[in-house]
């Protein structure tokens, strides 16, 4: 990990545990061991990381997501990956879906418009592989159900009650369950249709 990547991580926590307002330059940079001036060699200001950290993880989630299903042999196993994956990254970036849902206001114009967008093109990657999946299925309702099972998988500051291998194995169930995909995953641990990671 970059030492940039390292102060974007230790932000998140900062900032999941406080809120964006709660917490100063001075603190960021004592939790990152650095003077909270020397913060300004890595980033313009603390908007700047908050963009950052809001714009990176919107575009990894779509990277990612756009990686999977062009590996998959067909929509039903490309749904599979899309939630296996979100799951994954929703169980390792808990502090992020925090900061994410709570100072999303806090967030710079500009970015809030990218973040905007890479999300809008998300949900619509999810909604293209469930129209596939679902004969007939309407964009809007396919878009529905993807935001559907966008909130039960970004649950995990809260729903987190197991550790985190059945945890991925429980969400990625449930999600599929709840988009009619349940039957088309191969079978991992007892009660789930996929395998946790």
């Amino acid at each position: 990990m970059t030492r940039r990547a390292q102060i974007l991580a230790t932000a998140a926590e900062l900032f999941a545990a406080r809120g964006f307002h709660g917490v100063s330059v001075a603190d960021l940079g004592a939790a990152c061991g650095i003077s909270g001036p020397a913060l300004y060699k890595h980033f313009p200001s603390k908007d700047a990381m908050l963009a950052e950290m809001l714009v990176s993880i919107s575009d990894e989630l779509l990277r990612e997501g756009r990686a999977r299903v062009a590996r998959a042999d067909d929509p039903a196993a490309a749904v599979v990956a899309l939630v296996e994956w979100h799951a994954s990254f929703a169980l390792s970036r808990r502090a992020l879906i925090v900061v994410h849902h709570r100072d999303w206001e806090s967030l710079p114009g500009d970015a809030r418009e990218e973040v905007r967008a890479l999300q809008r093109e998300y949900v619509d990657l999810w909604a293209a592989q469930l129209q596939r999946v679902h004969e007939g299925l309407a964009l809007d309702r396919a878009r529905a159900m993807a935001h559907a099972a966008f909130g039960l998988l970004n649950s995990t500051p809260h729903s987190g009650l197991l550790p985190d291998g059945p945890m991925h194995a429980l969400l990625c169930d449930m999600a599929l369950a709840s988009l009619g995909a349940r039957g088309v995953a191969p079978a991992g641990v007892p009660g789930s249709p996929v395998t946790p990671p």
